[in-house]
């Protein structure tokens, strides 16, 4: 995959009709998403329980842009294979979530994915700088993590901010996970985001009948990031 700082929406299938899943990723990226974000959730280091591997093989051939696979999962490592095999392109693993960091971005370096590090909103972006010559992405949760339609944490910009100080010039894509709507996607923009996770944002008022409305969504969230960084 080839690396641009261009603002990349990545809808949430946790927002998506359940039943349709594969209509679903077809629709938001007919309609403009860049990315598909899948968010798997444990019910151990989350309280919510979502999809496992056999869910991301399913939906893989009905995604031709990114599968962007976030696992909010613990322990990690067991499970970066299966994941890996079922067609993730990114496996994203939460800094808390494992004892020994460096290992997991290996083994997932390894696999012939892109690797990624998320931050819960009390961890702070200087765990990770050891790692930063070895990872593709850094999650900014700005929720904390377990439950889509929560609202945005504003404490996190700060740390968007100092994390794109700490990037520097590496090819390292800056996430943003909860809240993203056009009135926060300027926020995080401006901050040095250019990966917005985007759930209920996407897929409110549409449907697989009426993907107009996610491509309209999707637009209006684009357009607002877009305007703060052209400023």
């Amino acid at each position: 995959m080839s690396f641009d700082r261009a603002i990349k929406i990545a809808p949430s299938i946790l927002s998506a009709d359940f039943a349709n899943f594969g209509a679903e990723c077809r629709a938001i990226e007919a309609q403009g998403c860049d990315w598909v974000h899948i968010d798997v959730m444990d019910g151990h280091f989350v309280p919510n329980l979502t999809f496992g591997p056999p869910l991301v093989a399913a939906i893989r051939p009905h995604v031709k842009t990114v599968m962007d696979v976030h696992l909010m999962i613990e322990p990690t490592d067991g499970f970066l294979e299966p994941f890996a095999k079922a067609g993730a392109d990114r496996l994203t693993v939460h800094a808390e979530a494992t004892s020994h960091l460096d290992r997991t971005i290996g083994a997932i370096c390894d696999l012939g994915c892109q690797a990624g590090i998320a931050l819960n909103p009390a961890t702070p972006e200087t765990e990770i700088e050891y790692l930063l010559d070895k990872i593709d992405l850094v999650c900014v949760m700005t929720v904390n993590p377990g439950f889509g339609g929560q609202s945005f944490l504003h404490s996190q910009i700060e740390k968007v901010r100092r994390l794109r100080a700490m990037i520097g010039d590496r090819p390292i894509h800056i996430e943003i996970d909860g809240g993203v709507t056009p009135d926060t996607a300027p926020l995080v923009a401006a901050a040095g985001a250019d990966v917005l996770v985007a759930g209920s944002a996407v897929f409110k008022g549409g449907s697989v009948d009426a993907a107009e409305v996610y491509g309209s969504n999707i637009k209006a969230i684009r357009d607002a990031a877009n305007t703060a960084i052209s400023t």
